[in-house]
């Protein structure tokens, strides 16, 4: 390896630290003051969004996932775990509420941020985790430093995620991986680089219900990557859009619908733009974001998610 490809990795690598600490830290200053209860799933709040997909919300609370039950005759597919064991039992006690076949039981989660994949230790063995390459590989390269981040944040995170670890893919896909739960197909769709490098996308064809992670909700797109790519990202809307989508279950926030998707497309396009109409302009990356921001925060509020997206849009820009 050159010193230059060392001095790169060492740069990327403190990159996403801060990234992954400025996350986690949003995560526990938003967080309920009730003393140990922390980001925690509320049991028996499972709401039915189609024929045959529930919901458990996040009930608006940071640092809780939407999770998803999708269930089939045959099998069951849940959508993320919430943060570490506790919530993951929560998970699996709502899959046995809704009707759920836990005899035959499949993960897949949207991204590997601990809220979302770090609660896997409570599915019982014989559960099927399914992962996109995309997914094992960023485990294997940044799993622990993530995982780590978001310890550091508070004694509750860390109490929750006390001996949480990765479980290992069952099935391994590259771009796209077909479920047959009986009934009910589902279509599993690898997606990054978008917040994250192994954001999956979930799709339930017959229902219409799309779980899209973070690459469509309500709140702006959060770069949480290196490997971000906003060029990318926007390929992907189009992706998911295309799938024609009724519901829209996105990683934190409401349900919705396509509108999520449009708002994003809209949101980055504008940003893109800009940003290269400036920096050809001669104009650096602070003097770009400090334009942007001032333009936006009256449509999209003050959101620190906006730097993030300029940064990325500047580097991308020709």
């Amino acid at each position: 390896m050159t010193l230059q490809r060392a001095a790169m990795r060492a740069a990327l690598a403190t990159l996403l630290g801060a990234m992954l600490n400025l996350a986690a830290s949003i995560l526990v200053q938003a967080q309920p003051s009730t003393p140990g209860q922390g980001p925690m799933l509320r049991e028996g709040t499972a709401i039915k969004v189609s024929e045959h997909v529930f919901v458990i919300p996040d009930n608006g609370v940071p640092g809780v996932p939407n999770v998803g039950i999708i269930v089939g005759r045959n099998a069951t597919l849940v959508v993320d775990t919430g943060l570490g064991r506790r919530n993951g039992q929560i998970v699996v006690n709502e899959v046995s509420k809704v009707g759920g076949n836990t005899a035959a039981v499949y993960l897949v989660t949207t991204h590997v941020h601990p809220e979302h994949d770090l609660g896997a230790q409570a599915f019982p063995a014989s559960t099927k985790m399914v992962r996109s390459r995309a997914q094992v590989s960023e485990i294997t390269e940044l799993g622990q430093q993530t995982a780590d981040a978001f310890r550091k944040r508070s004694d509750v995170m860390r109490e929750l995620l006390e001996g949480a670890e990765f479980r290992s893919a069952d099935v391994i896909f590259e771009d796209e991986h077909r479920l047959d739960l009986g009934g009910v197909r589902v279509r599993l769709l690898a997606m990054g680089p978008n917040h994250t490098p192994g954001d999956t996308a979930i799709f339930v064809e017959g229902d219409g219900v799309l779980f899209s992670g973070d690459v469509a909700m309500k709140a702006l797109p959060a770069f949480a990557s290196p490997k971000s790519s906003l060029g990318h990202w926007l390929t992907s809307l189009d992706r998911l859009e295309k799938l024609g989508p009724h519901v829209v279950v996105p990683s934190h926030g409401p349900t919705g619908d396509t509108a999520f998707i449009v708002n994003y497309r809209q949101f980055l396009t504008r940003v893109r733009d800009r940003t290269a109409a400036l920096k050809a302009e001669g104009k650096s990356v602070e003097q770009v974001t400090e334009i942007l921001v001032a333009e936006l925060k009256p449509q999209y509020g003050d959101s620190g998610r906006m730097n993030g997206a300029i940064r990325v849009a500047y580097a991308e820009a020709r």
